[in-house]
């Protein structure tokens, strides 16, 4: 079976960690049963850190960094045990904890049966990267804190999406996204069939345009063109976006980048032919300047039999 955390790397760096840890620690769990030791792994790092005295559950969030729900959950664990030793304060988040007798007893025997033992395996598995490890996973930590994996994910958003140009070697994506969601909703007439089987002929090489939107991970995921249909006149047209995709904003991020092409080529008027059973679409076309115009429907409205929605784009600046 392929190893699906290593196949994608730092896609799923969180889930490969997590799962090494748990390894890692059910392998100090059966070091710390043969010590006979009535504690979990993690439960050993908060009596170190008790080692030198008293501290509230803030601190000792603080020395082990784990969210302190987490202390608070770990600590009643080791209070039960009679591991430790709580003085209540005004405030739960101020009481001050310290090692018991008992506690104290433990991590004696966790110093000099298991963390020696385990600290010794985990060298010997690293080899000669150990320094370089820990140096690194130091920075990774620190990188993390500075700046949380969200905020960083959130600033690769825009990169997301991408414009790409018509080639030849897409002309099947073309074809293909366009026969998927007008199957769907209509039956092929036609025109639709001529235009999807020889885009270059019927769009590209009569003075119109094709643009594409990738998106990042699943590759061509929508279309849509620019129909030279007069000496300056274009028809937005055959825009469609894969399902799989839908969700991304990929439509509009689409549609924004035709309406600039559109632009350039001097387009007037810039119109668009559809049906009022495509009202997400409709909505979309909209919301980006497009209006509802019945002498762009008397013009050219008979070239769909399914066409009873026609809009004109008029910018709103």
């Amino acid at each position: 079976m392929t190893d699906v955390l290593r196949q994608h790397g730092a896609i799923f760096l969180g889930s490969r960690l997590k799962r090494l840890g748990e390894r890692l620690q059910a392998g100090a769990t059966k070091v710390i049963n043969e010590a006979g030791l009535p504690v979990q792994p993690p439960q050993i790092p908060l009596l170190a850190a008790l080692e030198e005295g008293a501290l509230t559950i803030g601190q000792l969030s603080q020395a082990v960094g784990i969210s302190q729900p987490g202390i608070t959950r770990a600590i009643g664990q080791l209070l039960e045990l009679g591991l430790v030793q709580a003085q209540q304060g005004d405030d739960q988040r101020q009481r001050a904890v310290s090692l018991s007798e008992a506690g104290k007893s433990v991590l004696a025997r966790a110093k000099s049966y298991v963390l020696p033992r385990v600290g010794g395996a985990v060298e010997t598995l690293l080899g000669d990267g150990a320094e370089a490890f820990f140096a690194q996973l130091a920075d990774l930590e620190a990188a993390l804190e500075a700046t949380p994996l969200e905020v960083l994910a959130g600033r690769l958003d825009r990169d997301v999406l991408t414009i790409r140009e018509y080639s030849n070697e897409l002309a099947d994506a073309f074809h293909d996204i366009n026969a998927e969601w007008i199957g769907d909703m209509f039956t092929l007439e036609e025109t639709d069939k001529e235009v999807l089987r020889h885009p270059r002929k019927n769009i590209i090489d009569a003075g119109g345009d094709i643009l594409f939107v990738e998106a990042r991970g699943l590759g061509i995921v929508g279309t849509c063109a620019l129909q030279k249909t007069g000496e300056h006149s274009f028809e937005l047209t055959k825009m469609g976006v894969r399902r799989e995709a839908r969700g991304l904003k990929a439509g509009e991020f689409l549609l924004a980048a035709v309406i600039e092409r559109a632009a350039k080529l001097a387009a007037d008027p810039l119109y668009l032919l559809s049906n009022a059973k495509c009202a997400a679409a409709i909505h979309l076309y909209e919301k980006l300047g497009f209006q509802h115009d019945a002498e762009i429907m008397a013009q050219y409205g008979a070239r769909y039999a399914r066409c009873n929605v026609a809009m004109r784009y008029r910018p709103t600046n």
